[in-house]
């Protein structure tokens, strides 16, 4: 027996009714969102072999999406018309899932529904994945081999920081870090060394045949002092050379 009065019931069934006319009425004058026609009869040319990729493509696009709508209003006319039986039948208003009645409050928001909240399907988490993201997270999860100790090669992710070097669409302002001003600070590890492996031999040289050491006080110099890594009290020449 139902919970729902049956004032409740005929307000219900008049929701679905009214519905269902609407649906109907929105498919037959969209004659089915065009679908019964082909991409060259919408297009109104005789072939779509001479037009553009880009063109092909929208056209393409606009048919998926017709075809999703379709399928959506088919769906709703599908769960109208069981809501329908379900009055005819008296078991109208109870979960088909977990057989506890629906509250009148979420019915009268969606009339066609079979199951309570706690029991819908559309609140659980598809499983289907895309096999694609076992080797995409993390980025670069199969070339990126920085984690592997033993690793000192070209990998994937330098292969990357070679590409990013020259440009990408990214501007400081989409940067995860609140503290890049600037595009050459957007690189994936932008303040990796590159060609040394300690950062004072990007500023230490000799002459030709590695005798007469000096330093080349340049913004690398001044970085690693800066950042506390030496200091400029114990270069003799800081006092006259420093550069702010």
């Amino acid at each position: 027996m139902t919970h729902l009065t049956a004032e409740q019931l005929s307000e219900l069934r008049a929701d679905l009714h009214q519905q269902r006319a609407d649906i109907r009425h929105r498919l037959q004058n969209n004659e089915h969102y065009g679908l019964q026609e082909s991409m060259r009869d919408n297009s109104g040319e005789l072939s779509e072999i001479d037009n553009h990729p880009g063109d092909a493509a929208t056209d393409l696009y606009h048919r998926s999406m017709d075809i999703s709508l379709l399928e959506r209003d088919e769906h709703e006319l599908e769960d109208i018309d069981a809501a329908l039986k379900a009055m005819d039948e008296g078991t109208y208003g109870t979960c088909i899932a977990g057989g506890e009645p629906i509250p009148f409050e979420r019915l009268a928001v969606v009339p066609a529904t079979r199951y309570c909240k706690e029991h819908n399907p559309k609140q659980m988490k598809p499983n289907n994945r895309p096999a694609e993201e076992e080797f995409l997270t993390p980025p670069f999860g199969r070339t990126s081999l920085d984690e592997n100790e033993e690793q000192n090669g070209f990998d994937g992710e330098d292969a990357w920081q070679i590409v990013e070097s020259w440009g990408t669409s990214n501007s400081p302002a989409m940067a995860e870090s609140n503290e890049v001003g600037a595009y050459e600070d957007m690189e994936i590890e932008a303040d990796e060394t590159e060609g040394f492996v300690e950062p004072w031999e990007n500023f230490i040289a000799t002459d030709i045949e590695g005798n007469n050491v000096t330093v080349v006080r340049g913004r690398s110099y001044k970085h690693y002092m800066d950042s506390g890594e030496g200091s400029y009290l114990l270069d003799p020449h800081s006092q006259n050379d420093r550069t702010d």
